[in-house]
């Protein structure tokens, strides 16, 4: 069971919480002599390049698993397998050597990851846990198992007729106020729908049931916002905890981040980050987990999804807290110590950079340019992707100094994540 306690072994100290880890009991051999270890991230995206930065500063090389040489992490990386993650054969060659196993998304086949543990590979987070973040249906069993409060719902597998009446009970039983969601395979607003009539209901499942996509239905909640928690993990239990934030989504992704969450009370803080490291403990995740949470207008909190991998709601903490995300997966899949997820500011507000309806005539080069001229605090973190329209192509972060408003700080990184998306300033400026 993880020990809560700040990192100089006092008392248990929120948001920043962790477990001191042990002294080391025996030399660490894995690597070999004068070799730092090497790390396998699947996935060739933001989050993999994000870590591989991570991995420089820890003397280290993060080989990726990439579908192409163009994505995001292998355009940085010099240790690139270029494969398909539904492929045994290549996940064995980017797992060859390795110490670990990791993932920069939640798309590998189960049986495959189930495989490479049966050969000794160290698959982390392990298939037993990692199966919670892709399967919807069975995250809302566990969870519920676990004690852990989450919307009503219910599952509309299996025969055709059986399913449509589940469905219908539901339905009337919310006043038609629900969401269908795909149980495998959704991300940011794609496989959800958000609906309030009964036919309209009825029309997206039975279109999903004849393509062959299992939903389920979930109570739609009344809510006051939408918050994270974002914590980590290391094989023997130790565990981290970062700020709650929260989550602003646009079009059902993720589109600023307020970190910490704004008026907060720290009873509900705490509670949230007790509720991810416990069921991080129970499940045994290794890495960082991002349990994303309701507050409700009633004030209480209900478990809405789970990523057992850095996560978007963790991306001000490259320039907000002490230890990034980034550098605490490698930490923590490495088995080292956590680091300190103390902030580094008394507030950070992280924008993502979408893509425009239509990419600007301006260069990306040039739109950098004049953001840093005009905006210099801005810290842009770019992910080398080409741009489409509500693309994730970055993010911005802007840490907030003492005394500064919360909104003053959001109202920067907003702006300046839509000057760099669009070659357009909110607020008309147009000196350059």
């Amino acid at each position: 069971m993880y020990r809560v306690s700040s990192s100089d072994g006092d008392a248990p100290a929120f948001p920043g919480a962790q477990t001191t880890p042990p002294a080391p009991s025996e030399p660490r051999s894995a690597a070999g002599a004068g070799r730092m270890p090497t790390v396998t991230m699947i996935g060739g995206g933001q989050l993999a390049r994000m870590t591989h930065q991570a991995s420089i500063a820890l003397g280290q090389c993060l080989r990726v698993l990439a579908a192409g040489p163009d994505e995001p992490a292998a355009q940085v990386s010099p240790d690139v397998i270029i494969g398909s993650h539904d492929d045994i054969a290549d996940l064995r060659r980017a797992a060859q050597g390795a110490v670990a196993l990791t993932f920069d998304h939640e798309g590998v086949p189960l049986h495959h990851l189930q495989t490479l543990e049966a050969e000794g590979i160290s698959v982390l987070p392990p298939s037993a846990a990692l199966r919670f973040a892709q399967d919807k249906q069975a995250m809302r069993v566990r969870l519920k198992q676990s004690g852990l409060p989450v919307p009503d719902f219910v599952e509309l597998a299996g025969d055709l007729g059986l399913a449509r009446g589940r469905l219908i009970e539901f339905g009337d039983r919310h006043g038609w106020a629900i969401v269908l969601k795909a149980v495998r395979g959704g991300y940011d607003g794609r496989g959800v729908w958000i609906l309030d009539d009964r036919a309209a209901a009825l029309a997206v499942f039975d279109a999903q049931f004849d393509a062959g996509i299992e939903l389920l239905a979930e109570q739609k909640v009344p809510m006051r916002r939408e918050l994270s928690a974002m914590i980590a993990r290391s094989p023997f239990g130790q565990g981290g905890a970062w700020p709650v934030v929260e989550t602003i989504q646009r079009n059902g992704q993720c589109a600023v981040v307020l970190a910490p969450a704004p008026d907060l009370g720290a009873e509900l803080a705490v509670r949230a980050q007790e509720m991810a490291l416990r069921l991080a403990d129970e499940l045994g995740v290794v890495g960082v987990m991002a349990m994303e949470l309701f507050e409700t207008t009633d004030g209480e909190l209900l478990v809405n999804e789970l990523a057992m991998r850095p996560h978007n709601s963790g991306h001000w903490t490259m320039d907000g807290a002490v230890t990034s995300q980034f550098e605490q997966h490698l930490r923590a899949v490495l088995d080292y110590p956590l680091g300190d997820t103390a902030p580094s500011a008394p507030l950070t507000v992280m924008a993502n950079i979408l893509g425009a309806p239509s990419a600007p005539q301006m260069s990306m080069d040039e739109r950098l340019h004049h953001l840093m001229g005009r905006i210099p605090a801005a810290k842009v973190h770019l992910y080398g992707k080409g741009e489409r329209v509500d693309r994730k192509i970055g993010h911005v972060n802007i840490v907030g100094a003492h005394g500064e408003q919360l909104a003053a700080v959001r109202e920067r990184a907003e702006r300046a994540a839509h000057w760099m998306s669009h070659a357009v300033w909110t607020d008309g400026w147009e000196g350059h």
